[in-house]
């Protein structure tokens, strides 16, 4: 590989960090700003042409992973009727729709293949959705059902457009083959991830080694995405309950080393993929478009605007009844959801619909010769472009017109952190009380009076988050005068080290080392 080769790979990476960067000082959303400037620069850089064994292999796994151990395994399970009524049945839902569409808009193309363009676009991708909902403050419950959603949808998707390939090279499948495959391909994915999770959670409490723990966890998503597939069931589910399972049991058996290493690596990681993923999607306009020279671009501009709206409406249609028929008609899904979710809510969730990069991944996987190909390729492309843009842009404003916000949530966890803390505090307390009572340590009285006083104030600093202790309106209060001071203290500290080191009196390494322990203090000011 030449040097000229490696400046072409780097070119898209530095464009999507530099836009990122920029997205993010201004705070504008980073998916439409990134796919945005894919669009503009297309022409431009015609060779990036997605591959989409890069994206099912590369990007994928590491994206589901990530989403997932950071997940909440509790929120999950309590959501788990409309997560799976959304990442199942609204993607067959889908599937069919836009399929049928397809099919009167193109009566020449084979069914299959229209079904196979409905499996394609029917997976929502909720990145772009969740970053805007975090920002703007939605309520958890919504995020929890956009994030479980687009954990599991992709499986069912890939599945129903393999089953629909088949079908349309001849291959004899039948709707009752087409439903053994999509289950096998879910429960074997459960059955490995689950097999799996259970094998690698256990050893990598052995391997007690914040580097080594997070080095073998970089692995894990590519791993068992390729196990689960040489199985021929869905690797996509198995990477999200092997993340599911490590993530919830992150805070009981790694050390802390291994937390703070693991939140910022899956935060580099998910940074630098994810703003990769979205500029690839933009800069597909040149060749996507360079394949349809000759096509009547009004026919193809009406067929694009079917499928679109066809791919809104779909779930839209699906959404609201099926939140709201099951408590209807069922006594125990009122039971066990007392209270029914708001209009607004399901307004939110009926609205973010963005399609991402697997959708096109899969289009751009579809085999040469297939039914139609440069046309479904355009069409998944401008349902892509057009849910991301579109529905994006306007995500913010409904959230702001419908008057959504997570106030109470907010002020319920701080209140249940409060609470949370004082009991920690406690335990600890207790515990510092014993140890000195039996004489198991001997350790100086001042030792005692810092650690008690360290201990009092991380409980009292909960508590002034709520509104208590904090003095006259408009005063700090003490643990906030206490981080800014100590902040300022740390700067000062810093300046002298590093003058030392500039004059010799001090190595590099002992600089690092002392910068470190400094380092971990002020990140911990940022929760004291």
């Amino acid at each position: 590989m030449n040097q000229a080769s490696v400046l072409q790979m780097l070119v898209v990476p530095v464009i999507a960090i530099a836009v990122a960067a920029v997205a993010r000082r201004r705070g504008w959303p980073v998916p439409l700003l990134l796919v945005s400037a894919g669009l503009v620069l297309s022409p431009l850089v015609p060779e990036y042409e997605l591959d989409a064994e890069l994206v099912l292999l590369v990007f994928l796994p590491p994206l589901l992973y990530s989403a997932a151990i950071d997940s909440s395994y509790l929120r999950l399970k309590a959501v788990l009727r409309p997560v799976a009524l959304l990442s199942v049945g609204l993607v067959l839902f889908t599937t069919l729709v836009i399929g049928w569409v397809v099919h009167l808009l193109m009566p020449g193309l084979p069914m299959a293949a229209a079904f196979a363009l409905g499996a394609i676009v029917a997976p929502p991708d909720a990145v772009a959705a969740v970053a805007v909902a975090r920002r703007l403050g939605l309520p958890r419950k919504v995020v929890t059902i956009l994030v479980g959603e687009s954990l599991f949808n992709d499986a069912t998707a890939l599945t129903a457009y393999r089953v629909a390939i088949a079908a349309a090279v001849g291959a004899g499948v039948t709707w009752l083959d087409a439903a053994g495959k999509l289950l096998y391909s879910a429960v074997g994915g459960v059955v490995v991830g689950v097999a799996l999770a259970w094998v690698l959670a256990r050893g990598l409490v052995y391997l007690r080694d914040a580097l080594v723990e997070n080095t073998v966890m970089l692995l894990i998503p590519f791993a068992v995405y390729l196990a689960a597939e040489s199985a021929h069931v869905s690797g996509v589910i198995a990477v999200v309950i092997v993340g599911l399972y490590i993530g919830h049991r992150l805070p009981s058996t790694a050390g802390f080393g291994t937390r703070i290493l693991s939140n910022a690596v899956w935060r580099i990681v998910d940074f630098f993929l994810e703003s990769v993923v979205f500029v690839l999607i933009g800069l597909q306009l040149w060749p996507i478009t360079q394949e349809l020279r000759g096509e009547d671009p009004w026919r193809l501009t009406g067929m694009a605007l079917a499928v679109f709206a066809a791919a809104v409406l779909a779930r839209i249609v699906w959404v609201v009844p099926s939140i709201y028929l099951p408590r209807i008609l069922s006594r125990r899904v009122r039971r066990r959801e007392p209270h029914a979710p708001s209009w607004q809510n399901v307004a939110i969730v009926s609205w973010a619909g963005m399609r991402g990069v697997v959708s096109l991944a899969a289009a751009f996987a579809l085999p040469q010769g297939f039914p139609g190909r440069d046309t479904l390729v355009f069409l998944t492309f401008v349902v892509v472009i057009g849910t991301l843009l579109i529905q994006g842009l306007s995500f913010p404003a409904l959230i702001r017109r419908l008057k959504i916000s997570n106030e109470q949530e907010v002020y319920a966890d701080n209140l249940a952190e409060a609470a949370a803390q004082q009991a920690a505090a406690a335990a600890g307390l207790a515990r510092l009380e014993t140890l000195v009572a039996e004489g198991v340590i001997d350790v100086h009285e001042e030792v005692v009076e810092q650690l008690r006083s360290r201990s009092e104030r991380r409980a009292l600093t909960a508590w002034e988050r709520l509104g208590g202790g904090t003095g006259p309106e408009g005063e700090e209060t003490p643990s906030t005068v206490y981080r800014r001071l100590r902040r300022e203290m740390l700067a000062a500290e810093r300046e002298v080290l590093v003058r030392l080191r500039d004059q010799g009196r001090m190595d590099d390494e002992v600089l690092h080392r002392i910068m470190q322990e400094l380092d971990f203090e002020e990140a911990t000011l940022e929760r004291v």
